[in-house]
């Protein structure tokens, strides 16, 4: 009976043994204050068994088994602060060798990783500073900009209505200059546009405002001698600081502007008969570009003697100065006009040759393009065959070509530049050096 009992015990000891399963290891509040220190305390909680034991090791394993949820098993773990989580890990795997047991302990060690990582605080990097910092400043300099022209404003408009007081003359003389450039010019690109229809009675209209205009400009300022500009000598302005050289020089500009839209207005009135629209347009182009040049050579004198003059208090170094910086605005012109000298020349070999863009196109050409132009949708009007083998009216391509440099229908360059003068156009453009 004993030998029977003890066998039994030894069995039951066995099962238990092989069907104890993997303890579930959960951290305790202790845990918390680990960190604090050096160690590590870990609770062990054994499951419950789910096989009721043989009657005969009931009573063994009644003393163990009867409250398993108060059963704790408490380990000491103690480590350095550089060996905690590895240290940890291996008490575990020492205690537990089961494989659910060895994996919640590597992810528990990766958890407090994890965890003391994101603890450390992360230094801030000196670009993402200066990048943060920099819309700050220039958003702060232009609130600064702003509040000071704002404080300043009733003072700007004093200052601005003072100076228009004293020079009400003059802006009033730009304005009207601006605005009948911009009215004539703009007649007279669409007179040119017109061709047959255009109004000549318009064309002398423009003439005679053009003339007037600069008489009543010049006799307004009689005193000055304003015109001698015009044929490059100086005007009678004393002293002849530097705004009254700028005054004088807009001035010239846009007389020189008027005189050559007066030429071309005279170019209109001539009859078609006489100087047909393509011959109009080289006539148009070639007065532009001698407009161009008179106008770029005008301000050299008034210029040149605004940098040489020179007060007594400078004496010889003044004069030096002024001599060097004369010798120096006149060779930047030169420059300058050397690039013009090139345009005009190309212009006048375009007006004494002509544009070869094309032959005259015959009637069987014509028909098997459909005896209708492109362009104005009408029937040919001397009709003209480009090098693409295209046809088209002589004057609907001649005005094409005003703005374009290729075929209208499949983009074959067909001239090298674009002469856009020849629709009666004159440059926006104050020379004002």
């Amino acid at each position: 009976m004993k030998l029977r009992l003890q066998n039994d015990r030894s069995d039951t000891r066995r099962a238990l043994k092989l069907r104890e399963p993997s303890t579930v290891m959960q951290p305790d509040s202790s845990e918390r204050g680990a960190r604090a220190g050096n160690g590590l305390s870990l609770t062990l909680q054994p499951e419950l068994l789910t096989r009721t034991p043989a009657p005969g090791a009931a009573a063994a394993a009644a003393t163990p088994a009867a409250n398993p949820e108060n059963v704790e098993v408490r380990v000491p773990m103690t480590s350095g602060p550089g060996e905690l989580s590895g240290g940890a890990s291996s008490r575990r795997c020492r205690i537990n060798s089961h494989s659910h047991s060895h994996s919640h302990s590597q992810s528990h060690g990766h958890h407090r990783a994890h965890h003391h990582s994101n603890s450390e605080p992360e230094p801030d990097s000196p670009d993402s500073d200066a990048d943060s910092g920099e819309p700050s400043t220039s958003l702060s300099e232009l609130r600064c900009l702003f509040r000071w022209v704002q404080k300043s404003l009733p003072f700007l408009i004093i200052l601005c209505a003072k100076l228009v007081i004293q020079h009400a003359l003059g802006l009033a003389v730009g304005v009207g200059l601006f605005t009948t450039f911009l009215y004539v010019n703009k007649n007279i690109q669409a007179q040119v546009f017109l061709q047959d229809r255009q109004s000549r009675l318009h064309s002398a209209w423009l003439l005679l405002f053009l003339t007037s205009s600069t008489l009543l400009l010049y006799y307004t300022f009689l005193t000055e001698t304003l015109y001698h500009c015009l044929i490059f000598l100086s005007p009678s302005i004393e002293p002849l600081g530097f705004w009254e050289v700028l005054w004088a020089v807009s001035i010239t500009n846009f007389v020189i502007k008027f005189l050559f839209m007066g030429i071309k207005c005279l170019i209109l009135l001539l009859p078609s008969s006489l100087v047909t629209y393509r011959a109009q347009g080289r006539w148009l182009m070639l007065t532009e570009e001698m407009g161009q040049v008179h106008q770029a050579v005008a301000p050299v004198p008034l210029w040149f003697r605004y940098l040489v003059t020179y007060q007594e208090v400078d004496g010889t170094p003044g004069l030096t100065l002024g001599v060097l910086l004369a010798l120096l605005y006149l060779i930047l012109k030169l420059l300058g006009l050397y690039s013009q000298w090139t345009s005009l020349l190309k212009t006048v070999r375009i007006f004494l040759k002509g544009e070869h863009t094309g032959s005259a196109a015959s009637r069987s050409q014509c028909s098997e393009a459909g005896d209708v132009c492109p362009i104005c949708q009408g029937e040919y009007r001397e009709p003209r065959a480009l090098i693409c083998q295209h046809i088209f009216c002589d004057e609907c391509i001649a005005l094409w070509f005003n703005r374009e440099k290729s075929c209208p229908l499949c983009r074959t360059v067909i001239t090298e530049k674009v002469y856009k003068w020849r629709d009666g156009a004159t440059s926006p453009h104050l020379q004002i050096y």
